[in-house]
């Protein structure tokens, strides 16, 4: 338990610092993919709802943190993509990886969430383009992360 506890703390730290230094390197037109969505997901599908909330709560805390950003937009976003991702848990199936499609799709709909209610509530813009909100902060960007997901799942399949 306390092994599993410290073995993703290192995990998210590292992603946590992947993910403001190296990932915006890859960024097609200002859209980049958050692989600590990707974590969460993973966490939650394989621990269920409660543990999934509370990891991406934990999760989002250090990464508003370490940002430097909005104290509070990160925790509330990666919380809510922690306990959408959830209700994907099964207790009978062990490899969440089995279906790959199904697996991308789980991370669409939680990285979805996580990045319009990160750029909603994160936003020092008082006025707000919906449609640049949907698409630019939400479907773009989680269609970048869903697409990563997608193939780190073959990849982790395939062994």
């Amino acid at each position: 338990m306390i092994r599993d506890i410290i073995k993703s703390g290192l995990i998210v730290l590292i992603l946590i610092a992947l993910q403001l230094t190296l990932i915006p390197l890859v960024s097609i037109k200002g859209i980049i993919p958050d692989l600590v969505v990707i974590y969460i997901v993973i966490y939650a599908m394989r621990n269920g709802q409660v543990k999934g909330t509370f990891f991406g709560f934990v999760v989002g805390l250090f990464f508003d943190l370490f940002s430097g950003g909005l104290l509070g937009s990160a925790m509330f976003a990666k919380t809510l993509a922690g306990f959408v991702a959830g209700y994907f848990h099964k207790d009978d199936e062990e490899d969440i990886f089995s279906n790959s499609l199904l697996f991308a799709s789980i991370i669409f709909i939680a990285s979805l969430i996580d990045s319009f209610f990160y750029a909603f509530l994160g936003s020092a813009e008082v006025e707000l383009n919906i449609l640049s909100l949907i698409f630019m902060n939400g479907i773009f960007p989680a269609a970048y992360t869903s697409l990563i997901g997608l193939a780190y799942s073959l990849l982790v399949r395939k062994k």
